[in-house]
């Protein structure tokens, strides 16, 4: 008796880099940045639907590897993501990542993709989502201070969402800050490379932070931040890591995405365990005020939350059939008796076994 063919259930779409890469592209980069910033902020307006943890982290002295589960109750997503700050010397990304959905009444998974691009949009989409409900009105200057493998992203995505039409640049590496030149030179932005963060922040009502190195660094002092200004702090991941120095966030209105996560991981870790701070899903409800006036300083602490990435793998998935842009894996096993999992296995070695 030969083994039987698989069912249809034993096979799993599966978004590999290529068929990512085809997708932005035929999609387009920008219809991806707000359609996904949609569905991201479509799921905050539910917020109180979806199983909530900080992620679970393995730390070294190198990185860290996480996982970062939720669920709304009906669907369950997780994602597998690194960050090692050294592998650019290798010539390694520093972040790696891939997801994965399933069906919660049968726990079969419906959806596996490779996330390292997918991390890369959300988190941006994510940030100008943000800076729309905090920033002011009109901004159209942003400093983008750590001009790594999110830069180009980010700045895309903050045009797309909240109008930003000027870059100001700034890196350690000036190698880094080349590179987005040539990147966005012909995307319709002005651009200006800087030789400090100080630079980088004159004229921009918007500041990004988004550097790698995995230590307590100050890139942002207190007397560097006027009135007005939206900072949008994404670098600070994980414990031990943060980018503003802490006088900042005693002068700022701070926001985050999950308190529990962000007191471990994001810029407030430098702050008392009661520091006061407004979670996002209530701005965007309405449950609580983000800008209330022209010389608020607001700070959003951004440390990537697990509702995101399935906000992300949700609107990834719901493109799948009119693209076509995926394989069908063979993965999971799915026998015609489901109690004879042996059977299959036998009948598959032409019941040699």
């Amino acid at each position: 008796m030969s083994a039987p063919m698989p069912s249809k259930l034993a096979y799993v779409p599966f978004v590999s880099v290529a068929n990512m890469m085809r997708l932005i592209n035929h999609i387009g980069l920008t219809e991806m940045l707000t359609g996904i910033a949609t569905y991201i902020e479509d799921d905050f307006r539910r917020w109180e639907l979806f199983d909530k943890a900080p992620r679970v982290a393995s730390h070294s002295d190198v990185g860290v590897i996480e996982l970062m589960p939720t669920s709304d109750g009906q669907v369950y997503g997780f994602k597998y993501v690194n960050g090692h700050p050294q592998n650019t010397v290798e010539g390694l990304q520093t972040v790696t990542a891939f997801g994965l959905l399933a069906n919660v009444q049968t726990g079969y998974p419906v959806l596996l993709s490779e996330m390292t691009l997918l991390t890369a949009l959300r988190t941006a989409a994510t940030s100008a989502l943000v800076a729309k409900y905090l920033a002011l009105a009109g901004a159209d200057t942003m400093a983008l201070i750590g001009n790594g493998a999110q830069s180009e992203f980010q700045a895309t995505a903050f045009r797309a969402i909240c109008g930003i039409t000027k870059l100001r640049l700034y890196d350690i590496d000036p190698a880094a800050t080349q590179k987005v030149l040539r990147n966005l030179s012909d995307q319709g932005f002005e651009l200006t490379a800087c030789s400090s963060a100080q630079e980088a922040i004159e004229g921009a009502q918007i500041i990004t932070t988004c550097t790698a190195d995995k230590q307590y660094a100050t890139i942002l002092t207190d007397n560097m931040v006027g009135a007005g200004v939206h900072i949008n702090a994404i670098g600070g991941d994980c414990p031990g890591k943060t980018e503003l120095h802490k006088d900042i966030l005693s002068r700022a209105d701070v926001f985050v995405e999950y308190p529990p996560q962000t007191r471990i991981e994001g810029e407030i870790q430098q702050m008392p365990a009661d520091f006061r701070v407004t979670e996002m899903w209530e701005v965007i409800t309405g449950k609580a005020k983000g800008r209330r006036d022209e010389r608020q300083i607001t700070l959003f602490d951004g440390v990537g939350f697990a509702t995101e990435d399935f906000s992300a793998l949700r609107y990834l998935r719901d493109q799948l059939e009119t693209t076509g842009l995926y394989d069908a894996l063979d993965m999971i096993a799915d026998p015609d008796d489901p109690r004879d999992l042996f059977g299959m296995v036998r009948r598959a070695g032409g019941e040699s076994m």
